[in-house]
């Protein structure tokens, strides 16, 4: 491929992947507020737009003209870098999943993801994505307020602890696929049982490690039952209580990015990725692969709110205890009956 034919292909993918991104992340906030208002008996958003479908635009351009204001004891090169950090390394881990099989346009093969694929892709994005505590921690630490500095404490060490069990719950999946690459890892999960259960991981001995990566997850984005670093009961709004404006608006477009890539990772290693049913004509072939993959990614979003509207907050000290007692041995006893069976 000419190189500057890979170039262009590079930045019309960045900008489609931008778009696409920060709009599912909108709209991710409206289906929350519209899913857990039918849990809780009332309606949600309803007022702009048909079914509120333009409340996404009406907060974002409120947050956009509303007053930023920027305490007077605050630091204030950090307090204004870690909201920065948070959204620039929940968007930059998009860069390395595919979200389909290369497609053919004259005659050169454009692979449906920002970058090649790298066979470190995994470690990319748990690399990237793991750096985002930087941003909780050093805004709950800049701003100065005993409230938010709990919560940035809390955040840093409920996120260090849960990133052991989430990297651990997808050893066995590797064990299984052989490879680190994302392709390879979903080109394993290929063909289907007795002809018609897919051998997706989640149905090949993978429920244990798909259970220790969801709730690695939900403590890993700070989500209900494990949003600690902002438990309003005890800590206000936690770590970013002295943050308005834009600079409130990227905290939850982070937590929204990283709860969209962290259900395109669970999709991908346990889910058989784009995989699925493909008939028909050639342009619905090229099309199906992007629908099943964003199914199952929508599937997977729908019980991250589904469970904000059912389960309480955990403790913190059950919190701890759940990750290090319960939750990281039972990572260790899937990678190693994994490994077994691999072996056996």
């Amino acid at each position: 491929m000419p190189i500057w034919l890979y170039i262009l292909a590079s930045v019309v993918k960045s900008a489609v992947a931008l778009v696409v991104l920060l709009t599912a992340v909108a709209y991710t906030v409206w289906l929350e507020r519209k899913v857990v208002g039918h849990i809780q008996n009332r309606w949600g958003p309803t007022r702009v737009g048909p079914f509120g479908l333009l409340q996404p635009l009406a907060d974002g351009l409120k947050l956009l003209v509303k007053e930023d204001l920027t305490p007077p004891h605050v630091y204030k090169p950090l307090y204004i870098a870690a909201p920065l950090i948070a959204i620039i390394f929940a968007l930059t881990s998009i860069s390395v999943i595919p979200f389909g099989n290369p497609i053919m346009i004259g005659g050169y093969s454009i692979p449906l993801q920002i970058t090649t694929d790298v066979n470190t892709g995994l470690l990319l994005i748990l690399g990237v994505t793991s750096i985002g505590v930087y941003g909780v921690a050093l805004a709950g630490w800049s701003s100065n307020n005993k409230y938010s500095l709990l919560g940035g404490l809390r955040a840093s060490a409920q996120m260090v602890s849960y990133e052991i069990s989430l990297g651990l719950s997808l050893v066995g999946v590797l064990i299984m696929a052989g490879s680190f690459s994302l392709h390879d890892i979903v080109d394993a999960q290929a063909g289907h049982f007795w002809g018609f259960i897919p051998r997706w991981n989640i149905f090949t001995g993978q429920i244990i490690g798909f259970f220790c990566y969801l709730t690695a997850a939900y403590a890993e984005t700070n989500r209900i039952p494990f949003d600690l670093p902002e438990a309003e009961t005890e800590l206000v709004a936690g770590y970013h209580t002295e943050y308005s404006a834009m600079k409130f608006a990227m905290f939850f477009m982070a937590e929204y990015a990283n709860m969209i890539t962290v259900g395109c990772l669970a999709t991908l290693m346990f889910f058989g990725g784009w995989r699925g049913p493909v008939f028909g004509p050639t342009i619905l072939k090229a099309v199906l692969p992007l629908f099943w993959f964003a199914a199952k990614v929508f599937v997977f979003l729908f019980v991250y709110i589904w469970v904000r509207g059912t389960l309480p907050r955990f403790r913190y000290d059950q919190l701890m205890a759940f990750g290090w007692k319960f939750l990281l041995p039972l990572s260790l006893v899937n990678v190693i009956a994994t490994a077994i069976a691999v072996t056996w």
